[in-house]
């Protein structure tokens, strides 16, 4: 039966020299060796053969078939080679040696600004979270303690899309993700939740000189036994100081917020005028930087996380308007004009 094995062996050879790409490669590859192929085909000569014979002809059916098999493997590689260098060969000549006068691009003000407190955070055991600009009702207001028709829905009309979910207005609807994601290790290990989460923000809203349709802010939370007031203050001041390099003057006032009880309001003495007051801070030297408080119990139940045994802090930092203090822009329509004369003045600190 060797004649058998050696006239496939060598109509396989001859198919092969003609194959010039993958695709005739493997309508060999079906031919000899797929189910119906010419190597199944071969085995059926067996069934005339002794226990002997079908012994040494199974053998050399098998070699040949392993051998068939190897011989594609390595033309498959050949192939893939030679596509390589075909289109290494077709790509367009340069040359190397000629100088590019290109120039060098930098950062947006605000990219700036949010780097620098994500270093500052995680500098102070914070992760950087990240979540998505398309949340639910759910997300941005119930889980906040904002139910439907809630009036302080009000100040923060949003966009909204056909299939029921909107634009987040505010970087807080990621907190309940956030508490259900870190609550087992807060709970079992006793692990503190501390996140940042920064984020672009949507709003409804009539724009000037404080004011745009989007936005940037920087939610942070902390959640652990006998977190208070006092804690969000350091956390606050902290960064303010790292951020600006110097001490910044800051006020509390109380706030009404409904994910917060106590809210308060956290400004900053206005850096462009000096507090002496400007359109930027509405001729009030005072500017609005930071809503925060204490986590609500409700916005810490829906998180699933016991209220009695534990407390916590969140703060929505505008980075907008950080940018704005730390880089004198007067004009918050600045930031989202696209103007590369305007944007490009601004490089990396560090």
């Amino acid at each position: 039966m060797s004649e058998l094995t050696e006239k496939l062996r060598q109509e396989f050879a001859s198919k092969l020299k003609a194959v010039s790409d993958a695709k005739e490669l493997d309508g060999i590859r079906v031919e000899f060796l797929g189910k119906k192929g010419s190597i199944t085909e071969l085995l059926k000569n067996m069934r005339s053969l002794s226990a002997e014979e079908k012994k040494t002809f199974g053998q050399e059916v098998n070699r040949l078939k392993s051998e068939l098999a190897d011989t594609i493997a390595k033309k498959t590689e050949e192939l893939k080679k030679k596509e390589i260098e075909r289109e290494i060969n077709t790509m367009p000549k340069f040359d190397v040696s000629i100088p590019a006068y290109l120039e060098r691009g930098s950062y947006h003000p605000i990219t700036l600004v949010q780097r620098e407190c994500e270093r500052i955070f995680k500098s102070m055991g914070f992760t950087v979270e990240d979540y998505s600009e398309i949340v639910t009702d759910y997300e941005c207001f119930e889980s906040l303690n904002i139910p439907k028709h809630h009036p302080a829905r009000d100040m923060q009309d949003t966009y909204y899309l056909t299939n029921g979910q909107l634009l987040k207005s505010q970087t807080s609807a990621a907190q309940n993700a956030i508490y259900r994601k870190y609550k087992d290790a807060l709970i079992h290990d006793g692990v503190p939740i501390k996140a940042i989460f920064p984020g672009r923000c949507f709003r409804n809203e009539a724009t000037d000189a404080c004011h745009e349709n989007t936005f940037f802010q920087m939610e942070g939370v902390m959640v652990d036994k006998n977190i208070s007031i006092s804690n969000l203050i350091y956390f606050m001041k902290t960064m303010l100081s790292e951020v600006f390099k110097k001490d910044i003057k800051v006020r509390l006032r109380p706030g009404f917020f409904p994910f917060v009880e106590p809210g308060f309001e956290l400004d900053i003495s206005c850096l462009i005028c000096g507090g002496e007051g400007c359109p930027s801070c509405k001729h009030s030297g005072w500017l609005e930087l930071c809503p925060c408080g204490m986590i609500h119990p409700e916005v810490l139940k829906a998180g699933g996380i016991d209220p009695e045994d534990y407390t916590g802090f969140a703060f929505g930092l505008g980075l907008t308007r950080l940018a704005m203090m730390k880089y004198g822009v007067k004009d918050i329509r600045d930031l989202n004009s696209g103007s590369l004369k305007s944007l490009s003045q601004f490089t990396d600190d560090e």
